[in-house]
């Protein structure tokens, strides 16, 4: 969040050369899971598009409102801060970029729970992310089973976003969303029908974990 919105973009495309480096590593190990070379390349594609919107987030989502009296009135959006996000499993690295870069490239920190079953291209997406120029402590990825860990994110008062993607039981999700409450995280639900992970992504996943500050200031006389 500290960084410039230029800068947060750099480094994100640095990121996806970083990633096309290391591309024939991600295609087997997506391989092994079932999973063909294009979603490597997507996953890619996918990072540099988020990347380039670093800078341009904040004059979409941002605004100056008309008001009524001597004042500009300026709204401008900000991170809302540490955003748990369980991984998608039925796209173990496409699936991941499409709801991670929208966390990080909108100024969060993320807390990344890896796909259980396939954890292996997230772990190798934390080596690239090691060795860039993020920061550290930007995403952190653990793994584990989503039953057992997927609640202490919940519970977490330090934590204020969570997204449930990953969250095949539906039961488990709605018991999530119940602990979330306790300080108010703001939670993406699993989706009702399967994910298109191929399909163009919108602004949403963006602005889904921005809050937004409104200043006013005198126009004087």
């Amino acid at each position: 969040a500290g960084a410039t919105a230029y800068n947060r973009g750099q480094i994100l495309y640095r990121i996806a050369e970083m990633l096309e480096g290391r591309r024939d590593q991600f295609i087997a190990e997506v391989a092994a899971a079932g999973e063909t070379a294009s979603t490597v390349d997507a996953a890619i594609d996918r990072w540099v598009w988020y990347a380039g919107w670093a800078d341009k987030l904040a004059q979409v989502y941002g605004n100056a409102n008309p008001v009524a009296g001597p004042y500009f009135n300026l709204s401008a959006p900000e991170p809302t801060g540490v955003v748990g996000i369980v991984a998608p499993p039925d796209s173990a690295l496409l699936g991941l970029v499409s709801v991670l870069a929208p966390v990080i490239v909108s100024g969060n920190t993320a807390v990344v729970l890896a796909a259980e079953e396939r954890p292996l291209p997230a772990i190798t997406l934390a080596e690239v992310l090691a060795t860039s120029d993020l920061p550290g402590g930007v995403v952190n990825v653990i793994t584990g089973r989503v039953a057992e860990t997927a609640p202490w994110l919940a519970g977490h008062m330090d934590v204020n976003g969570l997204d449930l993607t990953g969250v095949a039981d539906l039961d488990l999700a709605t018991s999530l969303e119940r602990d979330a409450a306790e300080n108010l995280k703001r939670v993406t639900r699993p989706a009702a029908t399967p994910v298109d992970w191929f399909t163009e992504p919108g602004i949403d996943r963006m602005v889904a974990y921005l809050e937004t500050k409104t200043v006013w200031h005198p126009k004087g006389v």
